[in-house]
């Protein structure tokens, strides 16, 4: 059975001998090509109930669009909690790597002092920032797996397919956004001048 339109979309082949005498009742679906109005599909009904008197006639037109927008309500709320996940796990990024703004300060004053170049210090900052990123990306990409194979695998019963295309996507998209955070803050911190941060050491 198709669930989306409740057509028929098994076939089974058996010799004609298999089940000579054994009773068995006929299945068929009908399908208006361009879809039809309500009206012309109860005037099929009726026309079919007085042709065929033992055939019984169920219209699943209605039950499969309240099934529809059942699933497209739920769809719409796992996207819209995702959507907030999403952002809480961005503010806690751009928390994370704020917090150590003010010690990134005071390492960039005593290298600049000591000699460092701006390019210097900046492939500094872009390593570290690179293994946060990568350290959150892998992270999540397991976590998230883990979560979709127990949900799957033990709750629903289905199969698990990994999606390598889509989790290596979203890791990149992780450790990108973790550069571009790091980056806002580092190129303020490239333009201190040392003086005044030495004076307070």
């Amino acid at each position: 059975m198709n669930w989306r339109s409740f057509g028929i979309n098994f076939v089974l082949i058996f010799s004609p001998n298999t089940f000579a005498g054994a009773p068995y009742t006929d299945l068929a679906t009908l399908t208006f090509p361009a879809g039809a109005d309500q009206a012309r599909e109860m005037s099929l009904l009726r026309e079919s109930a007085a042709a065929f008197p033992a055939v019984t006639s169920i219209r699943v037109k209605d039950a499969l669009e309240a099934a529809s927008a059942i699933l497209a309500e739920l769809a719409a709320a796992v996207r819209g909690a995702s959507s907030v996940a999403l952002l809480a796990s961005i503010l806690v990024l751009g928390g994370a790597v704020a917090a150590g703004q003010q010690a990134r300060v005071h390492d960039a004053v005593v290298l600049k002092t000591l000699g460092a170049t701006r390019g210097r210090l900046l492939a500094a900052f872009l390593y570290e920032y690179g293994l946060i990123g990568f350290a959150t990306a892998l992270f999540g990409v397991a976590a998230g797996a883990a979560a979709a194979y127990g949900v799957l695998r033990k709750i629903m019963d289905l199969d698990f397919i990994f999606f390598w295309r889509e989790a290596l996507g979203s890791a990149a998209a992780a450790l990108i956004l973790t550069i571009l955070l790091g980056l806002i803050g580092t190129f303020r911190i490239l333009g201190r001048k040392p003086g005044p941060y030495l004076r307070d050491l």
